[in-house]
């Protein structure tokens, strides 16, 4: 029994360790002073009698400094016992002031994203007629906002931010500088590849300037999913908006579509940004339920796809399309299992031993990998046959990027599955691998129109 005891325990504080690893407010160097004066007090408890588990309620309840943290904590746990201990009684006021201020901030950084998505107008240039220039710039609108909000959260050193903006400003000039015609591939390539590099620095300013820490890239994944999640119900939200606005307009004769495309929709968009991060991180216990749920429905779902795709390719001797859509679309699809991957890695309760539902990401893992392998051959004969372009280039790249991704997961995996491997080696490969994304996207933006002539 007193092993079983230790163990329980040990679990608890492992957990109770990560959900203080997920607080943006502390570091590495709090969480072991903090889990340190935890050990500390249940082990002054058990000594005066306590069994662990009440030791650990205890000691929980009685860490003075981390109200608010238990508090919340609690709140993500609903059913345990524990939750009767530190739910009494209301926030206090400076975190109410603190929530109020938050609030204030986000307005203000949503409403200069749709200030600056309406700026270009003054300057002649509308969305319908420059729309390339919109597609350029559209990450320029909203995610500079965006990082102001998380520098200001985090009151990140004036050094970090200098960092930021002289990010956002290279991507500026690669969207704007460079001779790119409307039509080129270029372009397009500029318009996918510069949100995604963007993105990444927002993530620098989530991080509060603490990038090399392992901890906060997986943090930013996670709330990274979260994001999507949010923005994707304010943006149901918004269509149904958009359709009352133009039905009871013209009930009375009046018709809103002009103001819908120039005001509604473009502004509403790159607010939408900010709102949905402010959201994340205001109602983060209830998000954080939702998404490992929506993984472990998607997860069986992507892996059955994945898998009759392949027997379907094995019974008809069928090769891979590589139109430009197709590719699109496989590596979106691709994305989409990376996505899975990292948002069950980052919500998985640690120490937990491998299961079926690991066994079956080790399927969809492999799965995809299969698929990267095929449609790299395929895109490989193309670019022997026709040569090279930059669509296809950006094509062989990313792909090239991702099956280096899914390859060493799956054998990760793999020695996880069988025991051999802890699971932290996983977590730690996917979050050093941003860095690599991070460097592939930068190098498609500034690069790449160099290279192919800005063709």
């Amino acid at each position: 029994m007193t092993v079983d005891r230790e163990y329980d325990l040990e679990g608890q504080i492992a957990e109770w360790r990560a959900y203080v690893h997920r607080r943006r407010e502390l570091h590495h160097t709090d969480a072991d002073e903090l889990e340190d004066h935890l050990r500390s007090r249940i082990g002054e408890l058990t000594e005066g009698g306590l069994r662990d588990d009440e030791a650990f309620l205890i000691a929980v309840k009685r860490m003075g400094s981390l109200d608010e943290l238990s508090r919340e904590f609690a709140r993500e746990h609903s059913e345990r016992l524990w939750k009767q201990l530190v739910l009494p009684g209301e926030p206090d006021a400076p975190a109410a002031a603190r929530s109020r201020r938050e609030l204030y901030v986000m307005v203000l950084c949503a409403a200069v994203a749709a200030l600056a998505v309406k700026a270009p107008a003054v300057f002649g240039l509308d969305l319908t007629d420059d729309a390339g220039f919109y597609a350029r710039n559209a990450s320029l609108f909203a995610l500079p906002a965006l990082a102001g909000y998380f520098a200001w959260q985090r009151r990140i050193r004036p050094r970090v931010i200098a960092v930021l903006a002289a990010l956002f400003a290279l991507g500026a000039l690669a969207a704007n500088a460079y001779p790119l015609v409307d039509d080129s591939q270029s372009v397009v390539l500029t318009a996918i590849h510069l949100p995604l590099a963007l993105w990444l620095v927002v993530g620098v300013a989530y991080a509060g300037g603490d990038w090399r820490s392992d901890r906060r890239r997986m943090d930013f994944i996670r709330f990274t999913g979260e994001w999507l999640i949010y923005f994707a119900l304010l943006g149901l939200g918004g269509g149904v908006l958009t359709a009352f606005t133009a039905g009871t307009f013209q009930a009375i004769g009046l018709d809103a579509e002009g103001f819908i495309q120039s005001w509604l929709l473009p502004c509403g968009a790159v607010a939408a940004v900010v709102v949905s991060a402010w959201l994340v991180e205001a109602k983060q216990s209830v998000i954080e339920n939702m998404a490992p749920v929506l993984t472990r429905v998607f997860t069986p779902l992507f892996t059955a796809a994945l898998l009759a795709f392949l027997v379907a390719v094995v019974w008809t001797t069928s090769g891979i399309d590589v139109e430009r859509d197709v590719l699109i679309l496989f590596d979106l699809l691709l994305v989409v299992v990376l996505g899975l991957l990292l948002y069950a890695i980052s919500a998985r309760t640690p120490g937990a031993r491998p299961g079926l539902f690991d066994r079956l990401q080790l399927a969809l893992v492999v799965s995809a990998l299969i698929i990267d392998v095929m449609v790299l051959v395929a895109i490989a004969g193309r670019i022997t046959e026709w040569g090279v372009t930059p669509n296809k280039a950006a094509a062989l790249g990313e792909n090239l990027v991702l099956l280096a991704n899914l390859a060493w997961s799956a054998w990760l995996f793999l020695g996880f599955v069988r025991g051999r491997r802890p699971f932290a080696a996983l977590d730690r490969w996917q979050t050093r691998y941003v860095v690599v994304y991070a460097a592939w996207v930068w190098a498609v933006v500034l690069v790449f129109p160099l290279v192919f002539g800005f063709a």
